[in-house]
């Protein structure tokens, strides 16, 4: 019962993040003079906050994505202060404009994928090139899922992923019947 309770309450806590954030967001859209929705949604246990758009909306919007996503983390950063600021507490929301994040979800899943698949044939570690919070989080999610063990190591832009066999001595790779298929993280 206290479980389910603490559960609302995360539940609660989540949607007022996401509300919070939908409100800065939507002024922020109407300043800049762009169109977009804004979807919120409960995601791993954080508030998801979407920028969407139509079929042949505004392209402008893509402008707030950036290079290689560079004014997307911004703009998270900042709602994420925005929200803040409002609760007093840390908020671990993510946000998406346009699709951005879940195109390069899947993009990184599929580099996860391949390299799950050569740690399963070769046995050996394998070391992935260097990837921020976002790409890391989901290669250890793909990691996890497929039974395998990963960490990150490295400082600043040359953290990277490493993915290896599980630390258990009792891990029989005829076990894990997912050499060929890893599911998708979404």
């Amino acid at each position: 019962m206290a479980e389910s309770n603490d559960r609302a309450e995360l539940v609660k806590k989540l949607d007022a993040e996401g509300d919070i954030a939908a409100d800065y967001l939507e002024e922020m859209l109407d300043i800049a003079d762009l169109d977009g929705d804004i979807d919120i949604t409960i995601e791993a246990d954080r508030a998801s906050v979407a920028i969407v758009t139509d079929e042949g909306s505004d392209p402008r919007l893509k402008k707030l994505v950036g290079k290689n996503g560079e004014v997307l983390d911004a703009l998270q950063e900042l709602t994420r202060l925005a929200v803040q600021t409002s609760t007093g507490e840390r908020s671990r929301l993510m946000l998406d404009i346009d699709g951005y994040r879940a195109h390069h979800r899947a993009r990184v899943t599929e580099i996860a994928r391949e390299a799950i698949k050569e740690v399963l044939a070769t046995g050996e570690e394998k070391s992935l090139e260097p990837m921020n919070p976002f790409e890391r989080k989901v290669v250890h999610d793909a990691v996890a899922e497929a039974g395998l063990a990963s960490d990150s190591e490295g400082y600043g832009p040359d953290r990277h992923v490493v993915i290896g066999l599980p630390e258990d001595d009792d891990y029989d790779e005829s076990d894990n019947d997912s050499t060929d298929e890893v599911e998708e993280d979404e």
